[in-house]
């Protein structure tokens, strides 16, 4: 099916690697013009010549950290006015709350809920009076089903999950769409990352641990990132401009509940 895209512009962060990347590459293969954000210049070039190679799509890229404002400065000196918005940041450590003091908590939210917020309000007008723009948040099945270790994550992203329910109503009828991804288990670095903690936890070893992951999930398996990255691409499409709002989760089944 062709999306509708081709000739669109869109800034994808956290490109370099994992569902970023993935969601960049879907991009690129629709006929995006691309900006790919992320903070290490050398993964980042070298995931966008690769891209470039499969897809032939026009990308430039940008090695700075996002979540702070020089980073965001930089990142839309380059493209001021995408058509399309991808936000994405690595999510905040593991622990216990007990443990984390004020400047966690600051440092987790400018992360996962005000950066993505302060990057929609430098677009979304632009979007608007062209009437055309879609807005995708990687977030979290957490925000849905909560993980007791990854309080951090689950507060800030839950917050920016309620700050676009009310935006999105404002902006779609203008053909400005806002959504969000809510990945469970994919198999990227993120998630061995996470999964070493588990695993020293269980005294097992981290291939035990993963094993015990993926057998769990009813679809017997992790994600495919270019799984996720397709379904950010079908919700930046033309096809999509009555869907907003919405929080996608993509995670093989894992969240047991009926809505």
């Amino acid at each position: 099916m062709d999306l509708g895209l081709k000739g669109r512009s869109a800034i994808v962060c956290g490109a370099s690697r994992g569902l970023g990347r993935a969601c960049a590459e879907s991009l690129a293969r629709e006929g995006v013009n691309l900006v790919m954000a992320a903070r290490r210049p050398d993964v980042l070039e070298l995931a966008a010549k690769e891209i470039r190679a499969r897809t032939g799509a026009a990308i430039k890229t940008v090695p700075v950290d996002v979540t702070t404002p020089e980073g965001r400065k930089v990142l839309l000196t380059i493209l001021p006015d995408p058509d399309i918005l991808v936000t994405n940041a690595g999510g905040p450590p593991p622990g216990d709350f007990r443990d984390w003091d004020r400047a966690a908590w600051i440092k987790a939210l400018d992360a996962n809920m005000l950066t993505p917020i302060e990057l929609i309000k430098a677009t979304v007008d632009a979007m608007i009076e062209r009437k055309f723009g879609r807005i995708v948040n990687i977030t979290s099945a957490a925000v849905k089903a909560p993980i007791d270790v990854l309080g951090l994550s689950n507060g800030a992203r839950a917050g920016l999950t309620g700050f676009v329910a009310g935006l999105a109503r404002q902006v779609a009828r203008h053909n400005v769409t806002i959504n969000n991804l809510l990945p469970g288990p994919f198999d990227t670095d993120r998630l061995r990352a996470t999964m070493e903690g588990q695993a020293k936890a269980q005294g097992v070893t981290l291939d035990e641990s993963m094993a015990r992951r993926r057998d769990a999930n009813p679809a017997g398996r992790f994600g495919d990132p270019a799984e996720f990255g397709d379904a950010c691409a079908y919700f930046c499409s033309a096809q999509a401009g009555y869907i907003t709002g919405q929080n996608l989760v993509i995670d093989g089944g894992a969240f047991p509940g009926t809505l």
